[in-house]
């Protein structure tokens, strides 16, 4: 569904990405780990045409996508859950909901989005009038994947689900993400510095060191390898 070849990214002189070669099977979750700095949050920035790439292409569905404009690429099937949620704290969880099916040309039809979302986070249904800046970290986690999923993506790309999120909710959001590639088959590009969670609910898994991927497998296998047990599962 989606493959990303010698793809390069810079900042300036900096080079960010470098020839990273990546591709994402229809209905899977892949995931792409790395320490801080690696590339993870660049690379989805790049899938999500909010950078530009320097060399390399990206393809979704068999189609060049490297130079096309966010919402272009929204439109198409892809929807980003931001490091950091960046919700829209002044709206209320139904508007911020409303939000992410800004580019839905059947606004008319939303009912079966909301009901769904509400079905798979029912926390949101309860506090549907309330200003999303009020809901806590889990909360507003919820409230970001709820929104990406109104715009109906066939692709999903989570960065950093479980940052600043309080442990006993960690699990229950990575259940959600199962749930929503399970029931809806979407498929999902999963960021996650929770490297043992990233790998146990993924099929498939990349590693990202400085730029490049160092190393990719099943994910059973990247579980159980030295390397990756040593620099990222706590030698576990």
């Amino acid at each position: 569904m989606l493959e990303l070849k010698d793809l390069c990214v810079s900042y300036g002189s900096i080079n960010a990405l470098q020839e990273v070669t990546l591709k994402v099977d229809q209905g899977s979750i892949v995931t792409l780990i790395g320490a801080n700095g690696a590339g993870k949050s660049t690379t989805l920035r790049t899938i999500s045409g909010l950078l530009r790439k320097r060399r390399g292409s990206i393809r979704y569905e068999n189609e060049e996508i490297g130079q096309e404009p966010p919402h272009r690429i929204v439109a198409r099937g892809i929807s980003q859950v931001p490091e950091g949620r960046m919700i829209f704290s002044n709206l209320t969880v139904r508007e911020n909901m409303l939000m992410g099916a800004y580019l839905r040309k059947d606004r008319n039809k939303l009912s079966k989005e909301f009901d769904f979302v509400f079905s798979i986070f029912p926390r949101l249904k309860e506090r549907e009038r309330q200003v999303a800046g009020t809901l806590s970290g889990g909360e507003q986690q919820m409230l970001a994947i709820g929104r990406a999923l109104m715009s109906k993506p066939r692709c999903l790309m989570l960065d950093e689900p479980s940052l600043g999120i309080a442990p006993i909710l960690v699990k229950t959001i990575f259940q959600k993400i199962v749930e929503i590639n399970q029931s809806l088959g979407i498929t999902i590009l999963l960021v996650e510095q929770n490297a043992n969670l990233a790998l146990e609910v993924s099929n498939y898994g990349y590693v990202l060191e400085t730029g490049r991927i160092i190393l990719h497998d099943k994910c059973p296998a990247l579980r159980t390898n030295e390397q990756v047990k040593s620099a990222y599962l706590g030698g576990a």
